[in-house]
């Protein structure tokens, strides 16, 4: 990584304060779903070496690591899938704990950008949306209706460990997020190769022209199906761009640099959750996070429009 390069939080604004706590019983988790993918045990070398990413990412020095094998979906949790553990469990998300969440300016109706709270400090593309939530992703007046099969958007680090307690399954550690995300290629800087567009042809889904204000012709901001593109070798798709995804570790730059805190989890407490992947908003002139090397951080409660998360488990 250039030592010259700052880290740009664009696609992870964090929440100003916490909600309030929950205050309702959780039902007994389930069995882990049969229909997980099963990551073969193996060796491979996780991060980078080379200068395309922010240094304070800390995205290596590359590491060797041995992998037990595990399981992992194909998918990122779908808003059909995450309505059917509110609708068994009457969970309330922290984004609807704290009445609002944040959204990124263009997905949100015009008569909204100028009625939000604050916009994060140095990300003005981001509106702070009173009653944005999982359920009404752009805010009062849209829904999820259409979109069941479209990731979940607006949940915290703590709303999808609360999913994964009652479907009986975890979030994957970073180790086992790059190691599936690879799908089998050493050392890529994509799920698919070196080139980010091969023949001319979209492999994922990120911000097409000039970020943040002037999109493409025909390119709308927001999630994707959980299943558009093709997968990767092991079968995962979308591992690049879309929404970012929770991961189980506690985020260190220091990660690569410092064998006491791997195991090969991160889980010395520090203020933030670390997330993978990049998101729709992800762009090589400003945030180029969706190489499958890259990394980023939240906190535990922030939740936004471009962000959810896959599950994972041990083998069966």
């Amino acid at each position: 990584m250039s030592a010259a390069a700052p880290r740009k939080p664009c696609c992870v604004p964090a929440a100003a304060s916490a909600p309030p706590p929950l205050q309702q019983a959780m039902p007994a988790g389930q069995a882990a779903p049969a229909g997980l993918l099963c990551i073969p045990g193996g060796s491979f070398a996780m991060g980078t070496d080379g200068t395309e990413g922010f240094a304070a990412d800390g995205e290596g020095p590359s590491l060797r690591l041995d992998m037990a094998p595990f399981r992992i979906a194909a998918t990122t949790v779908t808003n059909r899938e995450f309505a059917e553990f509110v609708r068994a469990t009457r969970y309330v998300t922290e984004a609807e704990r704290l009445g609002s969440s944040f959204v990124f300016y263009l997905q949100a109706p015009e008569r909204f950008r100028v009625q939000t709270g604050a916009a994060p400090s140095g990300l003005p593309w981001w509106l702070d949306l009173p009653h944005a939530c999982w359920q009404r992703p752009e805010g009062p007046g849209s829904h999820i209706y259409h979109r069941p099969d479209h990731p979940v958007v607006h949940v915290s680090w703590n709303d999808a460990q609360a999913y994964c307690a009652w479907r009986g399954v975890r979030l994957p550690t970073e180790a086992e997020w790059e190691y599936a995300a690879r799908g089998g290629l050493e050392g890529r800087r994509y799920p698919w190769g070196d080139e980010l567009a091969p023949g001319g042809v979209a492999q994922c889904h990120i911000w097409q022209g000039d970020f943040p204000n002037r999109p493409a012709g025909g390119w709308q901001p927001g999630a994707t199906a959980a299943r558009s593109f093709a997968p990767n070798g092991y079968g995962l798709y979308n591992v690049a761009g879309n929404v970012w995804e929770w991961c189980a570790d506690w985020f260190s730059p220091d990660y690569y640099r410092d064998p006491a805190a791997r195991d090969p989890r991160q889980a010395m407490p520090t203020a933030a959750r670390s997330i993978r992947g990049g998101s729709f908003l992800c762009h090589e002139s400003y945030c180029n996070r969706y190489r499958v090397a890259a990394r980023g951080s939240n906190t535990p409660s922030s939740t936004a429009s471009n962000c959810g998360f896959r599950v994972a488990a041990d083998p069966a």
